[in-house]
């Protein structure tokens, strides 16, 4: 019998699940290493389902044994990987892939998309978004969020969170001599009603919006992070948080760093805390 919140097509993957014989061959040629793997289907020999892992072969034995994918790895006909000289090399390389090809399986990553932030303007947030500035560049702004939508769910979030009030983050119109529709619920602190001062108001909502803080593309131009592995070295070039590319010659790498940039959000999500924590090996290209 099926379980309340099992999904139909979940219980059926179940039922006829077999054991992918047909791509236990595939597995020997994996090594234990970092790297990016594509499952491939039959028609066109188009990717199902890309990833990446720190050891390739023992990520794509445990997709074998999950009965929730049979779906997917019926659909597979042979298995391809790409070596990389460590995780960041492997994230990069798997976000470029998936958005470049599309696969089936892969819900995420799929594209980019316009994005949206917040900058304070007369101490208010103003939604701003991606055609209108380089958000790597852009000092001062706070979340990254794919719709108008979720930004305006996350700013109400943070006012919910901190008892802010509505009104002054321009997400209620107030009524000339009325509280806003919270402070009658006590939900919003009283900046609208005279219980708390503009100062200690704006104070609370920039403390958490620094939390959310877009960091800038701390250097003047590309740069290459260098990544080894064993019998692998890589240079990943990268520019205002943009993913270009991975080689091992520094020629090369100069080569990459002059081609056309924008910001990149899954890139920005990588390589943001590995690189401004000093830990990764970065030369200026």
């Amino acid at each position: 019998m099926r379980s309340r919140n099992q999904r139909p097509h979940e219980s059926n993957d179940v039922q006829i699940y077999d054991y992918p014989m047909h791509l236990r061959q595939a597995i020997e040629d994996l090594p234990h290493a970092p790297g990016v793997y594509v499952f491939h289907g039959e028609e066109g020999d188009l990717p199902v389902y890309i990833g990446k892992s720190v050891d390739l072969r023992s990520r794509v034995l445990s997709h074998l044994r999950t009965v929730k994918e049979a779906r997917m790895l019926r659909q597979t006909r042979r298995i391809s990987h790409i070596r990389t000289a460590g995780e960041i090399g492997a994230l990069l390389l798997e976000a470029s892939m998936i958005k470049q090809q599309q696969p089936l399986h892969n819900k995420k990553l799929r594209r980019n998309r316009l994005l949206y932030s917040f900058k304070m303007k007369n101490n208010v947030p103003t939604i701003v978004d991606s055609r209108e500035i380089n958000f790597a560049q852009e000092a001062d702004l706070h979340g990254l969020f794919a719709s108008r939508h979720a930004a305006l769910e996350g700013l109400r979030k943070i006012a919910d969170d901190q008892q802010l009030c509505y009104g002054a983050l321009g997400l209620e119109k107030l009524q000339p001599g009325k509280p806003c529709f919270r402070a009658m619920l006590h939900q919003c602190a009283g900046l609208c009603r005279g219980s708390e001062s503009i100062q200690t108001h704006h104070d609370r909502l920039l403390m958490s919006l620094q939390v959310f803080k877009v960091m800038c593309w701390p250097y003047p131009g590309a740069v290459g992070l260098m990544e080894r592995f064993e019998d692998i070295d890589q240079i990943h070039v990268i520019n205002n948080w943009c993913y270009l590319g991975s080689v091992s010659e520094m020629d090369k790498a100069k080569e990459l760093s002059v081609q056309a940039i924008g910001f990149d959000a899954d890139g920005y999500k990588i390589l943001c805390k590995p690189m401004l924590s000093g830990k990764v090996e970065i030369v200026v290209l």
